[in-house]
């Protein structure tokens, strides 16, 4: 419980509080449970005092000192805390329920399960603070510094971030949607500034940026990387799996491989295009028309990516096979083939050297400068004014 000499000194206001705190500077500072709501204290210290459950409610604390202050449980809402130094206090669970906290100094600060909706934190300077399991709705985090801050299961529906330095920052299953999440800067002090649009992919598009080994796996998928599609059930279409994944690896590709009678949690399509569009070619096995006629209709005309359908002697292709090849000249000719060996054999002739060279054709025809033709050109000159 609050010691109540120490609270009496304190009521008696900031000037008289701050002097016998600088002349007892080691004394131990409990005002845990302390009713202080819509107390005047500005510019007061508090710094490492125990306010454990302390009703602050609506308590001017303007430029105040609670630096390492213990604050769990305690209610601060509608609190003016602007400018206030909370550096490493410990927050968890607090009240800050439209709080004004902008400009607040809140590096190291344990916010653990904290209620922060509504709260202003325009501004505020989170280094490395705790927000795991906070609730920042419509929070107004505005060109806060987030740098190094953890926000896992974090509530942020309708919260605003826009213009914030979020280098650093940890994102694990967020609650919610931001309202605002616009000009996130995302690289370091010193660097060239990067920003983007979404909170949830800043740390990808760092990494791409930063990592040398994110980007070599990316540049391996793209440049190696062989997705095989088909129905692989079957004992003999499986050893033909086997056989072309085995012989891909031969000739130093990747094979990623998607078996349609495989139960999967995700929608077929989706999961198809991300692969697709991540792969240097694609190989898809046509032969029972069940395979992918639906996917690839609904793949190819967003991925400019080669695909080389092939399918068993005896069999048909399905129908709208040749309208996909008419319409997408990246669709190659459909390869049949009477066994195993006869494909494996086949294979770079047939299905590897001309998906590399329409890859290379493509990406020349991504690298084309549009023609600009004035109007002038096509109009006869007769001399007319």
């Amino acid at each position: 419980m609050a010691k109540e000499e120490q609270l009496s000194i304190l009521k008696q206001g900031v000037e008289t509080w701050n002097e016998w705190r600088a002349y007892n500077p080691t004394v131990e500072i409990d005002l845990s449970f302390a009713d202080l709501m819509e107390v005047k204290l500005p510019g007061t210290d508090l710094s490492k005092a125990n306010l454990t459950e302390a009703n602050l409610d609506g308590a001017d604390l303007r430029q105040a000192s609670l630096r390492g202050t213990t604050l769990l449980n305690s209610t601060l809402h509608m609190a003016n805390l602007w400018k206030a130094n909370l550096e490493g206090a410990y927050l968890r669970k607090a009240n800050l329920c439209s709080a004004n906290l902008s400009e607040a100094f809140l590096r190291g600060a344990d916010l653990v399960m904290a209620d922060l909706t509504e709260a202003d934190l325009r501004q505020a300077r989170l280094y490395g603070a705790n927000l795991s399991g906070a609730d920042m709705s419509r929070a107004n985090l505005s060109e806060a510094h987030l740098v190094g801050a953890s926000l896992m299961r974090t509530e942020v529906h309708e919260a605003r971030v826009s213009g914030s330095w979020i280098y650093g920052i940890k994102i694990w299953d967020l609650k919610g949607e931001f309202e605002e999440q616009k000009d996130l800067t995302i690289t370091n002090e010193g660097d060239p500034i990067v920003t983007v649009d979404n909170i949830k992919v800043a740390q990808f598009i760092y990494l791409i940026l930063n990592n040398e080994e994110i980007r070599d796996v990316i540049n391996t998928l793209t440049s190696k990387s062989v997705f095989i599609l088909g129905r692989f059930a079957i004992p003999e279409c499986k050893a033909i799996l086997d056989a072309l994944r085995n012989k891909l690896r031969d000739y130093d590709l990747l094979p990623i491989v998607f078996d349609f009678d495989r139960p999967i949690d995700k929608d077929i399509t989706e999961t198809i295009k991300t692969l697709a569009g991540l792969s240097y070619f694609v190989i898809a096995d046509i032969t029972n028309p069940k395979s992918s006629p639906l996917e690839l209709q609904a793949t190819l005309p967003d991925y400019q990516v080669p695909f080389v359908p092939i399918f068993q002697e005896g069999e048909s292709p399905f129908a709208m096979m040749v309208d996909l090849q008419k319409k997408y000249n990246w669709v190659l000719d459909t390869l049949s083939y009477s066994s195993i060996e006869t494909l494996i054999k086949a294979l770079k002739p047939a299905i590897i050297d001309p998906a590399i060279q329409k890859h290379n054709e493509l990406r020349l025809i991504k690298a084309w400068e549009p023609k600009i033709r004035p109007a002038s050109d096509f109009i006869e000159d007769k001399g007319l004014g």
